[in-house]
């Protein structure tokens, strides 16, 4: 037996400039799926030679965490904490920000010349309050990097990034047990995914339709599943890409406000005095 679809959100767009965004977290009807707090879809585009790359310059984060999926092109990290790499297509960056860090995610010069497909993902996940204020960590991690898990016959394999599936852990460690996978489906294949009732599931449709339980899901939708049984089993009815994890709910009250998520407006208060007396450490040049 699967879990079923409990709703769908559609991701609406919200352009950043000439960058295409789709966001189906937070949004008109939801406003997070805890942990996971946000989610932007941008891409897929293609970028004519000479452009500007993307515009995420230097920002601060605290008291969450953010999973970066580079499905095309390329994605350039710095941040305060001494990181750097640029991540190429089937790529993910997992970042801490706990007690808080800046950080810039561009396009890398070669890229901006040449220009060429680009579509990513970014994954907000949420930190309980005993690991908000975490020291900041970051795992940059290429395609060759992630257990690649085919499936029977070429019809689609999973990409995973953290926990355990088919006897093969992924390689990034979480601070909170979170489970998260990309999976790539051939049309009329399935798979069956463990999704353990206790715990919060996020699936998001890439790219494709696909069936739950007997009922479809259409491309870029946040799909909420009941709790009903500890697996979800999908077919695709096309050619599909989901975003798939799942994780333990936190429980507890979330004050937000901007690139900050805490448990109470005080916190929140305290981040943006701290960003604003440099505790931050210093601004990366952009």
């Amino acid at each position: 037996m699967s879990r079923r679809i409990k709703k769908q959100y559609k991701a609406y767009r919200d352009d950043i400039r000439d960058l295409q965004t789709r966001r189906p977290v937070p949004g008109p009807e939801i406003d997070h799926l805890d942990p996971f707090l946000f989610l932007n879809h941008h891409g897929p585009q293609v970028y004519a030679p000479d452009n500007l790359g993307l515009p995420f310059g230097p920002h601060p984060h605290r008291g969450f965490e953010t999973v970066t999926f580079i499905l095309r092109g390329e994605l350039s990290h710095a941040d305060t904490g001494g990181h750097e790499s640029i991540i190429g297509a089937g790529g993910v960056q997992w970042m801490t920000a706990g007690s808080g860090l800046v950080h810039s995610e561009l396009s890398p010069e070669s890229f901006k010349k040449k220009g060429g497909e680009l579509e990513i993902l970014q994954l907000w996940v949420n930190l309980p309050a005993n690991l908000k204020m975490s020291a900041p960590s970051y795992v940059g991690l290429q395609a060759g990097d992630i257990p690649q898990i085919p499936l029977n016959q070429g019809e689609g394999s999973v990409s995973l990034i953290s926990g355990e599936l088919s006897g093969i852990k992924g390689p990034v460690e979480t601070l909170t047990g979170v489970t998260m996978m990309t999976v790539q489906l051939a049309a009329g294949s399935e798979i069956t995914l463990p999704a353990p009732a206790a715990r919060e599931v996020f699936l998001y449709t890439v790219k494709g339709r696909v069936e739950i339980a007997g009922q479809e899901a259409q491309a870029w939708h946040l799909i909420e599943l009941d709790d009903s049984e500890d697996s979800v089993t999908v077919k695709a009815l096309e050619d599909a890409v989901l975003l798939f994890g799942h994780a333990d709910k936190i429980r507890e009250p979330i004050v937000s406000h901007g690139p900050f998520v805490m448990n109470t407006v005080e916190e929140i208060d305290q981040a943006i005095l701290d960003y604003q007396a440099g505790k931050f450490d210093a601004l990366i040049d952009s």
